[in-house]
Parts: structure tokens; C-alpha cells; sequence
């Protein structure tokens, strides 16, 4: 008894030059694998010339490797960097955390409830505070304590728990620790950050204290892929809350939570659906 081939759900991704005809041929790619398409999303950007198109697509065979093969071999003129991903297959994610628990605890319940598309294999801290968080949900939770004389040792760690889990993207929800530039170039485009949106203007500690001293009306949050250049990589979402001068540090403090929560379960919901393209220092979100 031949075995039955199951139709897939796709993500087709691809940046390349800007030229006439990308979308009339990747159009055609698709049919010829008898593709339909349920979404498409595309751009072009001026200042650098490349084109991104994210194509949502149901691909009746099921076979991915053979759709890819045949969309390699149709865009290739194209000279362009292309990903296709089955959405069954979930992208697996680890989160890295220090005290504050908030950005962890809303990203496990957006994975709980199914809003956000990963798996969560493992959650690491420099501190113990979150792991009856890790264990009321279920995920395996390693204390990797950090000096500055242990800092390469964890470091270590944490590069051999993405290979031992099989790790896709590193989401540091309030990780309070700088990464070397060693990681963080080996991260490249696989670790997505979180902090408050008063940088460079309040660095340092009790931002939202410093912020409340000079009567700010508004705060914010920023989620951004992680680089060298400290807080300063390509901005995958942002948002802000409007305050005033009523407003308590506690309570600036309580509302800036709920903004990093937010555009943080955002920026990986973006990201895991293949909905972020990185375009030079900058980024494409198809949201």
C-alpha cells in the first residue's frame, strides 16, 4: 500500500537585487509545483536596492525538498538568498533570563496557549528567581551562574545548550548580562533582545527613575536583533505608552513591563513566522 502524500502549508522567503519580474517568476515557480498562494508580502528598497518578498503558500505534495530544488533552480538568475520553511516544523527557541520575570512568563503563555508558533526547549538564567516558572510550564531550566572572572566558562554553556538542544533563536527576555562580542557574533541574526526605549538618553541603572526626574510624556520598548555594538542592532518592533507628570517611578516602572512584554512577544512572533528580513543595519517586518 503506497503511503499517502500529505499537502504542506510553506514559507517561502527571498531577498535579491531589484529588478523587474521577481514576482511574475516566483508567481510561476509556484504554480509549476502546483502551489496556491494565501499570502504574499514584498518591498523594495530604494537606498540599497534589494527586494524582499515572504510568500505564504500550500504546496499540495508535501514534498519540500523537491519544491526547493525546483525554486532554486527557477529563481537562480535572480542572484538572491532563499529560505522555505514547512510551518509544521516550529522553530525552537531558548530564553535566556536573569530576575525579572515578566517578558519570561508572557512568552511562555503565548506558547502555551498557541500564539506563538516555537518550541521552548530549554529557559537559562544567571540567577535561580525563574525556575518555578520553568517548572510550572514544564521546560527544562538551567542556572548558569556568572562572574567576571567565569564569564567565557557560561558563555560556553550557553553555546552548548543551542547545539545539545538544536537551537533556532535566542530570546533574551531581560537578561541582565552583556554577551561578548565573541557570542554575539556567533549569534548572528539568532538572538532577539529586549530593553526600555530611553537609550542612549538614561543608560545605566533605574532608567525609569531617571526618566520620571525629567518629566518624560512618553516610554517605550525596542526589540532588536543582538550585535557587538551594544543595544544597538537592526530594530525588528518598538512601541510606546504616553505618560505624565501624575505618573509615580513604580508606576512608570509597572507600565514599562507591560510594553516590554508586548513588543517583545511581538518581535518573536514576527520572527517565527518568517515575517523579519534583514536588510543592511536595518530590517523588513512583514507584520
Amino acid at each position: 500500500m503506497q503511503g499517502i502524500c500529505m499537502a504542506a502549508r510553506c514559507i517561502l522567503n527571498l531577498t535579491c537585487p531589484d529588478r523587474p519580474g521577481v514576482v511574475h517568476a516566483v508567481s510561476g515557480a509556484l504554480l509549476g509545483l502546483d502551489a496556491n498562494i494565501v499570502e504574499s508580502s514584498q518591498f523594495g528598497d530604494l537606498e540599497s536596492g534589494r527586494f524582499c518578498m515572504r510568500t505564504e503558500f500550500d504546496l499540495p505534495s508535501g514534498d519540500l525538498g523537491a519544491a526547493e530544488a525546483a525554486l532554486r533552480r527557477d529563481l537562480d538568475c535572480f542572484d538572491g538568498e532563499l529560505a522555505l520553511r514547512d510551518t509544521a516544523d516550529r522553530p525552537r527557541v531558548m530564553i535566556l533570563v536573569s530576575k525579572f520575570d515578566h517578558c519570561l512568563v508572557d512568552l511562555l503563555y503565548r506558547w502555551r496557549s498557541g500564539q506563538l508558533a516555537v518550541e521552548i526547549p530549554v529557559i537559562a538564567s544567571n540567577h535561580p528567581d525563574c525556575a518555578v516558572w520553568a517548572a510550572r510550564y514544564g521546560v527544562p531550566f538551567v542556572h548558569l551562574p556568572v562572574t567576571g572572572d567565569t564569564k567565557s566558562e557560561q558563555e560556553a554553556e550557553i553555546m552548548g545548550l543551542l547545539d545539545t538542544h538544536n537551537i533556532d533563536m535566542v530570546v533574551l527576555a531581560r537578561y541582565m548580562q552583556i554577551l561578548s562580542d565573541d557570542l554575539c557574533s556567533r549569534l548572528d541574526g539568532r538572538a532577539i533582545n529586549i530593553h526600555h526605549s530611553f537609550l542612549p538618553g538614561f543608560k545605566g541603572a533605574k532608567p525609569y527613575h531617571q526618566a520620571h526626574e525629567r518629566g518624560v510624556k512618553l516610554i517605550g520598548a525596542t526589540a532588536h536583533f543582538v550585535t557587538p555594538e551594544l543595544d544597538e542592532g537592526p530594530i525588528i518592533e518598538q512601541d510606546v505608552v504616553r505618560v505624565d507628570h501624575a505618573n509615580t517611578p513604580d508606576q512608570l516602572v509597572a507600565m514599562g513591563r507591560d510594553v516590554e512584554r508586548v513588543v517583545l512577544a511581538r518581535a518573536v512572533r514576527y520572527w517565527s513566522e518568517d515575517r523579519v528580513q534583514r536588510v543592511g543595519h536595518k530590517t523588513v517586518v512583514f507584520s
